[in-house]
């Protein structure tokens, strides 16, 4: 039997995750988290095997979380489920300590497989995020065909939080910085991407599909 348990702040996600968790009989449901702060406390009973992660939920989410957690829980194997372009997200995900990377469109039966697989240790990506990381791994970081690839984890933290509408005193309190040190990081983000405003980042985000927004 293998312990599952879903991080994912839409209650309708869970539920069809659920569902699919309760009809395979190899397969249990031992707790569910609606955002960052609650899938951290649900580590602490230690009582899962694969925790199925969404990458974008209020408070602590996407990279940093998912650092955190393998800080918590270095052996839990971490399956991303996300609505992101994969070929955006995975490497970061990955790199972070991810051991698989499925978008939510994915089949029932790919779902189970992923779940099977990141259990036994084995990762789980496609051959298009596997190609990706070859990639990454073969070129230098300044080398890097999108502009987002050259940004730092923090840094790609914040564009993201800029792109969704946050502001700096919002970044700042939701990332416990001061607003001084998130306006650095946004001038840093601007001059890597080589782009002048806040709106740039967000047309460059929802054309390579980093964004929420449509």
């Amino acid at each position: 039997m293998i312990r599952v348990a879903i991080a994912d702040d839409h209650a309708v996600v869970r539920e069809g995750l659920k569902r699919i968790i309760d009809n395979e009989a190899r397969l249990e449901l031992v707790g569910e988290a609606a955002d960052g702060h609650e899938a951290l406390k649900m580590l602490q009973a230690g009582n899962l095997d694969v925790l199925i992660l969404d990458m974008s939920m209020p408070g602590r989410s996407g990279i940093e979380l998912i650092s955190l957690i393998k800080r918590e829980s270095p052996r839990l194997p971490i399956l991303v489920l996300s609505m992101h372009s994969e070929e955006q997200f995975a490497v970061r995900a990955i790199r972070a300590g991810a051991l698989g990377y499925l978008s939510k469109g994915c089949e029932s039966e790919e779902l189970v497989r992923a779940i099977e697989k990141v259990f036994a240790g084995q990762p789980y990506i496609t051959a298009t995020v596997a190609e990706r990381l070859a990639l990454e791994v073969g070129r230098p970081a300044n080398q890097s065909t999108e502009p987002h690839s050259l940004l730092s984890e923090r840094e790609f933290q914040i564009f993201r939080l800029l792109v969704d509408g946050h502001g700096i005193g919002e970044i700042a309190d939701k990332l416990s910085l001061s607003s001084r040190t998130v306006s650095t990081y946004k001038a840093r983000v601007l001059e890597k991407m080589q782009l002048g405003t806040t709106s740039d980042l967000v047309r460059y985000a929802i054309r390579h599909g980093l964004s929420d927004l449509r």
